[in-house]
């Protein structure tokens, strides 16, 4: 009997999943990876399950990476310094050549992963087919290097190749008009991404649990938010650090055509699965003042 209940709760889970199969069958979702989802090995391989088997069901699947830590760690190994201005890291020319060596490696250490799974991946940067053309960045009004603004979209690259059934796998390097490469903020990098494919959902693996309405406190964690909400949050006080240009990115990506943000914590593995297809989501969730609000228990 204990069996039998095993295999029905199985069974349970699938079903409460059906809904939001069919709801984003053929829809596509935009995966900023990042945190230490990337560092953990274990981590690692249950966001890579997550997202080939949200491939699997029907999904249209990006990832986006980030790679500071390695890049940082590299940095070291060649024996230079990392140098940061108001907290961004100024990117001279041998740590852009180091960043791309570095950020190129991860993307296909995913795409194996991905490929022992199954399913057909290929790791691409934003300079492949003019996908990110960008502007030189400033950090009020300092030199920080080789780092860019992303001016414009092109996102036919990433069209062509989930039209073949590819899952592409996104690293954070754009263009200028003179065609030199620059380093851009992954976060950044996946919401214009999201923006120009007018995704379903950008989901944020970070490290922390989402948006609290005080910080503080743990039992104030937010599990969906409008944008005007959204806005109102900023306007306390409350949200700081690194949420602070996140939950702005959330709510331009939004008011640009995605449906749903998710910020989630990329330390509980299968994190991904869990905001996705149950009733109570794991993070928060930022969408339009329309959008439904499904999730349940508030």
């Amino acid at each position: 009997m204990e069996e039998m209940n095993q295999y029905l709760e199985k069974a349970n889970v699938l079903i409460e999943a059906l809904p939001y199969i069919q709801r984003f069958n053929r829809k596509i979702i935009v995966v900023k990876y990042g945190g230490s989802a990337m560092i953990d090995e274990e981590l690692k391989k249950s966001v890579i399950e997550d997202v080939t088997l949200l491939k699997l069901v029907g999904f249209k699947p990006i990832i986006v990476h980030g790679g500071g830590k390695e890049i940082s760690k590299w940095v070291g190994k060649v024996g230079m310094e990392p140098k940061f201005i108001n907290g961004l890291r100024v990117t001279d020319e041998p740590t852009m050549e180091i960043a791309e060596m570095v950020l190129g490696r991860v993307g296909k250490s995913l795409v194996t992963m991905v490929q022992e799974l199954g399913v057909k991946a290929i790791s691409i940067s934003g300079k492949d087919g003019g996908l990110l053309k960008v502007d030189k960045k400033y950090s009020n009004g300092e030199d920080i290097g080789f780092v860019g603004d992303i001016k414009d979209v092109d996102p036919s690259i990433l069209f062509d190749l989930l039209e073949k059934d590819f899952l592409p796998i996104v690293c954070p390097i754009g263009l200028d008009d003179d065609f030199k490469s620059y380093n851009i903020n992954a976060d950044d990098a996946a919401c214009a991404i999201a923006r120009a494919v007018k995704a379903e959902k950008l989901a944020f693996l970070t490290d922390i649990e989402g948006v609290y309405r005080n910080p503080d406190d743990k039992s104030t964690l937010i599990s969906e938010l409008t944008v005007k909400e959204a806005r109102e949050l900023l306007t306390t006080g409350q949200v700081g650090g690194g949420m602070l240009p996140k939950l702005n990115n959330c709510i331009d990506a939004v008011e640009n055509g995605v449906s749903r943000v998710h910020i989630l914590d990329g330390r509980i593995a299968h994190c991904l699965l869990l905001e996705i297809f149950t009733n109570k989501g794991i993070g928060t969730a930022i969408l339009n003042e329309d959008g439904p609000r499904y999730y349940t228990g508030k």
